[in-house]
């Protein structure tokens, strides 16, 4: 009588059983990782926006109190239209961007290894430097240089920029697609690189000139590149704190009045307000939207594909 290679062993456990546990002893430390600073979290927000808590005090229960007071709060209003105005801009202005850069820089023109790398510089740069030069470049009154060119090239009035709430969301639009735009031009680029070349020619055959060959074979080509990076930007746009906090936060209250966002509310109303319970039931909702807006994403894109 045979013996089953794969039961045979010595202890408590056969060698199927040895495996399985190296194997999952490779997957733990993630896990585990994952449970404790994701997972863990993202449930115990599920339940805090249903209770009223400071991080003292017990829990108290209040339903969906928290969502209306939501709804009924001006502030948290504003930061729901700031960041949707913000990513209504910023998506498709980086969109064209990225994609006319990742056109550019993939013809074969000299140093464009070096532009590629300029041009992608900014996503890699500590968001503390590159913010503390674009403040020097967007200072306020007459002595930065964008306000310079302003006055000088177009004879225009300078401008306050981060420093005004009539600018300060442009200031961080323009801010946001320059640090982003070449990280979706690599993106771009790796796309346009798995076109087919003999498309172009055959499209060159019948007489195709630049613009069409753009409209007919470059831009379908990209379709399944497009979708990736309005997905990810749309969720990095909702997702944004870091670059409102370094250009508009701070002692000058500009982030307070006309560019508070989503997870800028949030953190406010958990970390300086205490309010646990209402900041849980503003990140219930932003999850809500963002969850939406993908779906909907999908939908188009499936859609799209049928046709």
């Amino acid at each position: 009588m045979r013996s089953n290679p794969e039961a045979a062993g010595t202890g408590f456990l056969n060698r199927q059983q040895k495996r399985t546990l190296v194997a999952y002893s490779f997957i733990a430390p993630n896990f585990i990782g994952f449970a404790v600073f994701t997972l863990g979290p993202i449930i115990l927000a599920f339940i805090m926006a249903f209770n009223e808590w400071d991080g003292s005090n017990p829990m108290k229960f209040v339903g969906i109190r928290n969502f209306i007071d939501l709804f009924t709060n001006d502030r948290f209003l504003a930061s729901l239209k700031n960041t949707v105005v913000y990513s209504l801009f910023t998506v498709p202005l980086t969109l064209v961007a990225a994609l006319a850069l990742a056109i550019l820089l993939n013809q074969k023109i000299k140093g464009r290894t070096f532009f590629r790398t300029v041009t992608f510089f900014p996503y890699v740069a500590s968001l503390v430097a590159v913010a503390a030069v674009w403040n020097m470049l967007f200072t306020p009154g007459k002595g930065g240089l964008m306000n310079q060119l302003l006055m000088n090239v177009f004879h225009a009035e300078p401008l306050k920029w981060a420093a005004s709430p009539k600018t300060v969301m442009l200031t961080i639009i323009l801010f946001s697609i320059w640090k982003t735009m070449g990280y979706y031009m690599v993106i771009y680029l790796a796309g346009l690189q798995g076109i087919s070349e003999d498309l172009y020619e055959a499209a060159a055959l019948d007489g195709a000139n630049t613009i069409q060959k753009f409209w007919y074979i470059t831009l379908p080509q990209l379709k399944p590149t497009t979708f990736f990076v309005s997905v990810m930007l749309t969720i990095n746009c909702f997702k944004i704190y870091d670059i409102v906090y370094m250009l508009a936060g701070g002692s000058n209250g500009v982030v307070n009045k006309s560019a508070m966002v989503l997870v800028y509310y949030i953190y406010e109303e958990a970390f300086r307000n205490w309010k646990l319970g209402s900041a849980s039931a503003a990140s219930l909702v932003l999850f809500v939207i963002v969850l939406i807006i993908t779906l909907i994403q999908f939908k188009f894109e499936k859609n799209y594909a049928n046709d």
